[in-house]
C-alpha cells in the first residue's frame, strides 16, 4: 500500500517547518501538522516576542543614559498596549511568512491534532494520513506548580497577553527564561522579586557569569529571594500573597509570574499505538541521529529535553536529518556540543562550551587553566558611577596547547558578539589565536582577545 507522505512533521514549529522544506527540497512528499498558529513556540509566545520586549526595554535603557551624553530627553512613558498591538502585528507577518514558505516549498499544511492510529498512521482531526517517516517536533509548554492558587499567576505564555506593566511581581524561577522576564519587567517599570527556590539564579552557568548577572540584578533593583519553595498562592483584597514550605512570604503583588521549567507537549498523541517510549515526564530518548526506539520516528526540538532547548537547534537537526534521509548525506547528525547560546538579561549573556567546573571534571585540574576580565564597558564612560555596570569574561583553555574550550561573557554586546567566537571555539582555536588576533578598539569584543 502506497503511503501519502514520504515525511510528516508533526509540528508547525521551527523545528518541523525547517525539517519538511528541507526534505521537499531532497524530492521528498512532505506535510507539516499543527493546529495553532505556525512557528511554535519562538514566533508566538518565545525568542520573537521575547526580544521585542527586551528591545522595548533596551531603548528605555538608552532614553535613560541619553543625558550622558548632552541629549535633553523628554520621556513621557510608555504605551504598553501600542508596543503588543505591534509586536503581534509582526509575529501575524510571520505567521503569514511561514505558510507562504511551506506553499513554495510544496509542503502540505495539515490543520487540526494528530495522533498515531498505528506507526505508519495519523489521525488529524477525523482524517487519516499515512507516511513512510515522521518526526515529532511538537515542542513543549510551561510548567506550573501544583500548589494551591497557582492558577493566580501566569506563566511565560500569559506573560505575552499582560495588557500593562503591573506594579509589584514575583517571577519565579531560576532559569533564563525567569531572568529575562524579570528583566524586561523591571527595565520597562515594574517592581521585580526573583524567587528561586535555592542559592542562587542560573546555577548552571559559570559562576562568573552567575556573580556579574547578580551585582547587575541588585544594581537594576531587581531583589532576589533565594531558598524560597512557594507551596500557596493566595488573594489578599487587592493583592497576592506567596507562601514557601518553611513559612516565608512575599506579600503585595500584583502578579506572579511562573517560569520554573517546560514540560513535553506529547500528551495526546497516542505514542503507544506507534510503539514509541516516552520517559516519565513525556519527554523522547533518541539517538544521536535523532531516531526514536522505533526507527522510522524521529524527535527533535524541545520534545527531547536536555540542555539546549534552542530554535537554532531544532532547525539544525532537522535539516542535518533531512539531509541525511532523503540528501544522500549518509552520516549527517547534529552534535550537541559547542552549541553557543545566548541569555538576554539586560546586559545580555553570551557563553559556549564547558565552564570552568565541567573543564576540570572532564580534563582534570592540572589541564585547565582560566582566563578573566572585569571591566566598565565604554557605554558608560560618560555616566555617574552609581550609573556604571560592570562587564565579565571568562576562557576556559585545556592542555598544553591552550585549547579554548569554552567562552562565558556578560555584557553589553555580549549577545552579538558570541557568534564569532562561537566559531572560533568549534574550530578548535587556542589563547595563542586569540592572542595573534589585533583587536578591535575600542569595543568590549576586544577584551576577548587581550585577555593574560
Amino acid at each position: 500500500m502506497s503511503k501519502d507522505f514520504d515525511l510528516i512533521c508533526i509540528g508547525g514549529g521551527s523545528g518541523g517547518i525547517a525539517t519538511a522544506r528541507r526534505a521537499a527540497a531532497h524530492g521528498a512528499r512532505c506535510a507539516v501538522v499543527e493546529r495553532e498558529r505556525l512557528g511554535g513556540t519562538c514566533v508566538n509566545v518565545g525568542c520573537v516576542p521575547k526580544k521585542v520586549m527586551w528591545n522595548a526595554a533596551h531603548t528605555g535603557e538608552a532614553l535613560a543614559h541619553a543625558a550622558d551624553y548632552g541629549f535633553d530627553v523628554d520621556a513621557r512613558g510608555l504605551d504598553w498596549a501600542a508596543l503588543v498591538e505591534r509586536r503581534e502585528a509582526y509575529i501575524r507577518r510571520l505567521n503569514d511568512i511561514y505558510a507562504r514558505n511551506l506553499e513554495k516549498s510544496e509542503v502540505a499544511l495539515l490543520r487540526g491534532n494528530a495522533r498515531f492510529v498505528d506507526e505508519h498512521t495519523l489521525d488529524v482531526d477525523g482524517e487519516r494520513v499515512t507516511a513512510e517517516r515522521f518526526v515529532i517536533a511538537v515542542g513543549g509548554r510551561p510548567t506550573v506548580p501544583d500548589i494551591p492558587g497557582a492558577e493566580l499567576g501566569i506563566d511565560s505564555d500569559g506573560f505575552f497577553a499582560l495588557t500593562h506593566c503591573p506594579g509589584e511581581v514575583a517571577v519565579v524561577g531560576a532559569g533564563y527564561i525567569a531572568v529575562e522576564l524579570a528583566g524586561v519587567l523591571r527595565a520597562l517599570g515594574a517592581n521585580v522579586r526573583l524567587v528561586v527556590r535555592r542559592e542562587a539564579p542560573l546555577r548552571h552557568f559559570d559562576p562568573i557569569i552567575q556573580e556579574a548577572y547578580l551585582e547587575a540584578a541588585a544594581a537594576e533593583g531587581i531583589e532576589v529571594v533565594n531558598h524560597f519553595t512557594p507551596v500557596r498562592l493566595a488573594r489578599k483584597g487587592q493583592t497576592l500573597t506567596m507562601e514557601a514550605e518553611d513559612g516565608q512570604r512575599v506579600d503585595g503583588l500584583e502578579q506572579v509570574v511562573w517560569a520554573i521549567g517546560r514540560e513535553s507537549s506529547t500528551t495526546g498523541l497516542d505514542l503507544r499505538k506507534a510503539g514509541v517510549a516516552a520517559r516519565n515526564n513525556g519527554t523522547l530518548a533518541v539517538d544521536r541521529y535523532q531516531a526514536t526506539n522505533v526507527p522510522h520516528i524521529f524527535a527533535l526540538g524541545d520534545v527531547i529535553g536536555g540542555a539546549f532547548q534552542l530554535t537554532p537547534v531544532a532547525i539544525a537537526a532537522g535539516r542535518r536529518l533531512a539531509d541525511r534521509l532523503f540528501g544522500g548525506h549518509a552520516d549527517r547528525y547534529l552534535p550537541y556540543e559547542n552549541i553557543p547560546t545566548v541569555v538576554f538579561t539586560h546586559p545580555p549573556i553570551g557563553t559556549v562550551g564547558l565552564t570552568e567546573a565541567q573543564a576540570r571534571e572532564r580534563h582534570g585540574d592540572e589541564a585547565v587553566r582560566v582566563y578573566t576580565t572585569r571591566f566598565i564597558p565604554m557605554e558608560y564612560a560618560l555616566a555617574a558611577q552609581e550609573a556604571k555596570r560592570r562587564s565579565a569574561m571568562k576562557l576556559v583553555c585545556v592542555g598544553d596547547e591552550e585549547r579554548v574550550v569554552g567562552v562565558h561573557l556578560f555584557g553589553n554586546g555580549a549577545d552579538e558578539m558570541l557568534q564569532g567566537f562561537a566559531v572560533a571555539v568549534r574550530m578548535g582555536a587556542t589563547k595563542a589565536d586569540f592572542d595573534d588576533t589585533v583587536a578591535i578598539h575600542p569595543t568590549s569584543a576586544e577584551e576577548v582577545v587581550t585577555m593574560t
